[in-house]
């Protein structure tokens, strides 16, 4: 089955921030594990993003601000010296041919190991993940992580504002702030990690405490134009339980409105909802969507082209689109031209390291040149 190739909103260029992007598809950050053991880029990952550079903005998979945020094995970092060297190895690679990028942050909060990191987890409160984790030793039991002080939450607020200004020093054009997912900030926000009765827990306007000063602060080390936000209203990923989804996501946008960040990304969005339509009313600024594509189930065939224009014409300004960016690095051209797509093989998609389901899927072209040398 092909794409019908027609004029599409989705091949318009537009402006994000100080951008201009070529059109409006992006590439969503993905997990890849292709980082050294201390988290420095590799040159094969500078092959990869340089690859996809037809994208209108790349997001950089998740880099962690400071060594207890690791999440998994080959995690890239943003927080020493050798980290940025290595990230700007990539920018250079990406702006070499074409492309723009933005670095997602993340701490995983609980969602990490000492036999990863070394360290012992940080969270909100003291209540661990609630299923194993991937380790370099196999999956393990997850621990109880430490519960954050307030120092120790100062301490990682002023992380992610020196991460997000090592980020521009590699060469990004911003940094996305990731909420979502069930890591740190996500696990500040839900009911069920955080049990806090200080400041920064109880009511939604405590719970969301600690997302709005990240976000302030990355804003004021690097301009609020430089910066996105990604959550996922309602999304149980890694254990998380909201428990009041439709209060906190209104609340939160109401929060950051003075600080004016480029653009909030909405993970697995769906028009048809309500709260997707009161997000769209009440951020003032760009808003990217992520299609709520059946993640357990094969890729569609148009890679989420046709969600991704329901998406838009219902008031999302940029449509990220991960798999089908990650199998087709050629993406765009296959869309705009209704050839097929890449299936994603999905055994490669992490912790398998090397080439093999990263740096290997073909292009259009390759498969051109291979019929040529069949034929011959």
């Amino acid at each position: 089955m092909t794409n019908t190739p027609e004029k599409s909103l989705l091949f318009e260029p537009t402006r994000l921030g100080a951008l201009s992007l070529p059109h409006r598809l992006v590439m969503a950050p993905l997990t890849r594990n292709r980082a050294d053991a201390d988290g420095v880029p590799q040159p094969i990952m500078a092959t990869y993003y340089a690859q996809r550079a037809s994208a209108g903005l790349i997001i950089a998979e998740a880099a962690t601000p400071n060594a207890v945020g690791q999440t998994y094995p080959g995690i890239p970092g943003v927080h020493n010296d050798a980290q940025v060297a290595g990230w700007r190895l990539v920018t250079d690679a990406v702006r070499a041919a074409g492309g723009r990028m933005f670095l997602q942050l993340q701490h995983g909060g609980r969602v990490g190991h000492p036999a990863t990191s070394g360290l012992m987890p940080v969270a909100p409160s003291p209540v661990p993940l609630p299923e194993t984790i991937h380790t370099p030793g196999g999956r393990k039991d997850a621990v109880v992580p430490q519960e954050l002080s307030l120092d120790g939450i100062r301490s990682t607020v002023a992380d992610f504002a020196t991460a997000a200004r090592n980020a521009v020093d590699a060469g990004f054009a911003g940094v996305e702030v990731h909420g979502a997912n069930g890591h740190l900030l996500h696990q500040f926000m839900a009911q069920g990690s955080n049990h806090r009765t200080d400041a920064y827990g109880g009511p939604v306007a405590g719970r969301i405490r600690f997302v709005v000063e990240v976000v302030q602060a990355v804003a004021a080390a690097i301009g609020p134009e430089r910066v996105g936000l990604r959550v996922s209203p309602g999304n149980t990923v890694n254990g998380i339980d909201e428990g009041d989804t439709e209060e906190i996501y209104p609340a939160l946008l109401e929060a950051l409105a003075d600080t004016g960040p480029a653009y909030l990304h909405l993970v697995r969005a769906d028009p048809g909802t309500p709260l997707f339509q009161e997000i769209r009313r009440g951020w003032r600024g760009t808003l990217m969507a992520n299609p709520a594509l059946n993640w357990a189930g094969p890729l569609p065939a148009d890679g989420g082209r046709r969600a991704g224009e329901r998406l838009l014409a219902e008031g999302a300004d940029l449509i990220s689109l991960g798999r089908a960016f990650l199998a087709n690095p050629d993406l765009i051209e296959r869309l705009r031209t209704g050839a097929p797509l890449n299936q994603v093989r999905d055994e490669h998609m992490m912790y398998v390291g090397g080439e093999t389901g990263y740096t290997d899927y073909p292009t259009l072209a390759d498969a051109a040149k291979a019929a040529e040398r069949v034929a011959a």
